[in-house]
């Protein structure tokens, strides 16, 4: 006997346990994922992708219709304000301003002769050789004479308006980012002004406009601090801060968005006009907080998400929290681990990041939250997992 003792031990050991799996299996121990309560920096920002435009961006047309002769600008030229940068051809405005000063002094030629006819018609009133009717015709005559002097000089004003208008200056001092016409090509400029250059102020300091969506409006402030990314440049982050919250609606297909803009600073010119940017504005940011992982503000056994889905019943009171008490939008609830069993627990959360969420009370530093169920119930071997079946899950 003494022999087959340490061989009995061993069949014993194996069948104690084969005995424990066979119990675990058919017992249907549930195991969880957890993750810990920890410290740390949660960033709260909002996402959004606008345009980089200068801050000053001045359009430059004509005024008058004509070929363009001469063009003294052109892409990325540097201009000083009152610069000549365009010269449309002046021949035909040039004949007009001829024109119109013939006609002014006709016009005055004709006054100078109105007024020696009203002094003459005047005397021989006054000598009571000529009548009222001679009077009141030649005062009539010198004032459509007087008249037809200041049309003419109106005209002739007007002449040489168009005349100086041929020659097409720079209103401020820039960089031009734009030229849209070439020498010879025609300018009509019938219904609006056509536009020549775009001149922009200063490129070392642009903005962004960006569209944030309504739901995310509430949170963005005016001086808060943006990060954010161009394609030129994907592996630098770049950095500015909102100057301003419009209150002007941008509706595009019942999507409603509100342009914010943000002052950004380009001293080494890298950023450029029309440059796609994926803005980040920084909403919050708090250092050292309690955190945890947004899936464990997920996670709901079976039980638990069976009781919640029966509570949304019409009969039932929407928004009541444990024991009939309401709930706020910070209040939420976890499942701590204690022992195997989850526990459920009510905590306050702050900000959130979109990957962990800041805990203002409710749990401690350390403390283990389930995020998600690894394993539940395996059925015995004699009896097949039916996984259209509708049997309630156990938990030990």
């Amino acid at each position: 006997m003494k022999r087959f003792l340490p061989w009995l031990i061993v069949i014993a050991g194996l069948l104690l346990i084969a005995f424990v799996v066979r119990q675990l299996r058919t017992s249907g121990a549930a195991t969880y994922q957890s993750a810990n309560v920890t410290r740390g920096q949660i960033t709260q920002a909002v996402t959004a992708t606008g345009t980089l435009n200068p801050v000053v961006n001045v359009q430059v047309g004509s005024q008058v219709s004509g070929n363009i002769s001469k063009l003294f600008a052109d892409f990325n030229s540097q201009v000083k304000a009152g610069q000549v940068v365009a010269q449309i051809d002046p021949a035909l405005f040039q004949a007009t301003v001829t024109q119109a000063e013939g006609d002014l002094a006709s016009a005055q030629a004709a006054l100078e002769l109105a007024r020696l006819n009203a002094k003459r018609t005047q005397d021989l009133f006054t000598r009571k050789t000529s009548s009222q009717a001679d009077l009141a015709q030649a005062m009539a005559s010198l004032h459509q004479a007087e008249a037809n002097v200041k049309i003419k000089q109106g005209a002739l004003d007007k002449a040489k308006a168009d005349l100086e208008h041929c020659t097409i200056t720079s209103p401020i001092d820039g960089v031009v980012i734009s030229r849209s016409v070439d020498v010879g090509q025609t300018v009509a400029a019938s219904l609006q002004a056509p536009i020549i250059f775009q001149i922009a102020n200063d490129l070392t300091k642009m903005q962004i406009d960006s569209n944030v969506a309504e739901a995310d409006v509430g949170v963005v402030k005016v001086g808060q601090d943006v990060d954010f990314t161009v394609d030129a440049f994907p592996s630098q982050t770049f950095h500015g801060k909102v100057v301003q919250v419009r209150n002007a609606p941008i509706t595009v297909q019942n999507v409603v968005t509100y342009d914010t803009v943000i002052g950004v600073s380009n001293p080494d010119l890298k950023l450029k006009p029309g440059m796609t940017a994926n803005v980040s504005i920084i909403a919050a940011r708090k250092d050292n907080v309690l955190q945890i992982k947004n899936a464990a503000l997920r996670f709901r056994p079976p039980e638990a998400a069976a009781a919640e889905m029966g509570s949304r019943s019409p009969s039932s009171r929407a928004g009541r929290g444990v024991g009939g008490r309401e709930r706020t939008s910070s209040e939420r609830t976890v499942y701590v681990l204690s022992g195997s069993q989850p526990k459920p627990v009510q905590i306050k959360t702050g900000i959130s990041d979109g990957v962990v969420t800041e805990v203002v009370e409710g749990l401690k530093e350390g403390d283990t939250v389930v995020t998600a169920e690894m394993a539940t119930k395996s059925q015995p071997a004699s009896t097949p997992a039916n996984p259209f079946s509708g049997g309630q899950r156990r938990f030990p």
